[in-house]
């Protein structure tokens, strides 16, 4: 996991890799390895390393494109590291309106009640407004 930035008494990370998306899934008993695993198999597909590169070198630039084209998926994390929060955020250079986020805490409950003031930091962060009517997905009326 890669750092993202501070939330007060907790931190959010992001997830780079799919064993770090198959244990935030099980912890959190969602299923963000599925979004995560189908969207870093997209980005990985659409790779086109420079034709002027040797066969040896072909996938230099693979680790970039996939941070750079894929959704970006984060963790809250206690002083402890037990997880509170997941996010898929849009991919950098995406048109927020066209990308929904979505945020969710363990079992998919809203997060919102008890972590409004992370998710609003994390948004600052990314300069991005995470508004719960928008970015929780299972909000009931």
């Amino acid at each position: 996991m890669q750092y993202a930035c501070d939330a007060g008494t907790a931190t959010w990370f992001r997830i780079e890799t799919v064993g770090e998306a198959t244990l935030e899934s099980q912890v959190m008993e969602h299923a963000v390895e599925r979004f995560f695993r189908d969207a870093y198999d997209k980005s990985v597909h659409a790779y086109a390393p420079p034709k002027s590169l040797a066969m040896v070198e072909q996938k230099i630039g693979l680790k970039a494109h996939i941070q750079r084209s894929m959704p970006r998926f984060l963790t809250l994390r206690d002083k402890d590291g037990t997880a509170l929060v997941t996010a898929m955020l849009p991919p950098v250079g995406t048109d927020v309106k066209s990308f929904r986020p979505v945020i969710v805490g363990a079992s998919n409950a809203d997060p919102y009640p008890l972590y409004a003031d992370a998710i609003r930091k994390l948004g600052e962060h990314f300069h991005l407004t995470l508004d719960p009517a928008r970015c929780y997905p299972y909000r009931r009326g």
